[in-house]
């Protein structure tokens, strides 16, 4: 019986397609549009259309009571206000871990005791590289934000069953931040667990 594990390469060769030509259709400040001549694996080409990202990390903050640290701002692609778990854009150079401590700080004013990391999403795989590298940090502490230029957001603080009926009747629609709501969960009833670390000061 052949093995159909999703990370099995070599099973994989049936689905594989190569580039034979990548052309950048636009370059803007930190997203890039690519389209790309592959050849199929069973021979033949197709055209792939995809942006370039260099990935993000989000944060669920816990506080000491078991409340999340949320945040609404408005997207402007969907021209409306989201509710979303803090996160942002890694900057080039730098590591996850420094990104999430950075954007915690920065759009929330809280700093961590201690951080765990949880894994990788890719939210957008059908047209994008974009991955979104998801941390938790508890033992907060509340400080100063340093929003960047242009940037609005409205901190609220929302306990897991609040949040839970948001998603449960649609309201909450973030790709990011129903993927994290699924991740706490599992953690809180121990099915997917954890390991937390304090950073070096």
């Amino acid at each position: 019986m052949a093995d159909d594990s999703p990370v099995d390469a070599a099973a994989d060769a049936h689905l594989r397609e190569q580039t034979l030509q990548s052309d950048v259709v636009f370059r803007g400040g930190f997203l890039e549009l690519r389209k790309d001549t592959v050849l199929l694996p069973g021979g033949g080409q197709a055209t792939r259309e995809f942006v370039v990202h260099t990935g993000a990390v989000a944060i669920v903050p816990i506080l000491d009571d078991g409340r999340l640290v949320m945040e609404r701002q408005f997207r402007y692609p969907l021209s409306r206000v989201l509710l979303e778990f803090p996160a942002g854009k890694i900057d080039a150079g730098e590591a996850t871990f420094t990104a999430a401590v950075r954007e915690l700080a920065e759009e929330t004013g809280y700093r961590a005791r201690e951080w765990a990391r949880v894994g990788v999403l890719h939210n957008a795989a059908a047209y994008s590289n974009e991955f979104i590298e998801v941390w938790f940090a508890r033992g907060l502490a509340l400080g100063e934000r340093d929003l960047d230029h242009g940037e609005l957001i409205d901190v609220c603080l929302l306990d897991e069953a609040e949040l839970d009926a948001l998603a449960a009747g649609g309201e909450l629609t973030d790709a990011k931040t129903l993927i994290c709501l699924l991740w706490l969960q599992k953690w809180r009833s121990g099915q997917w667990p954890l390991q937390w670390t304090q950073p070096p000061d």
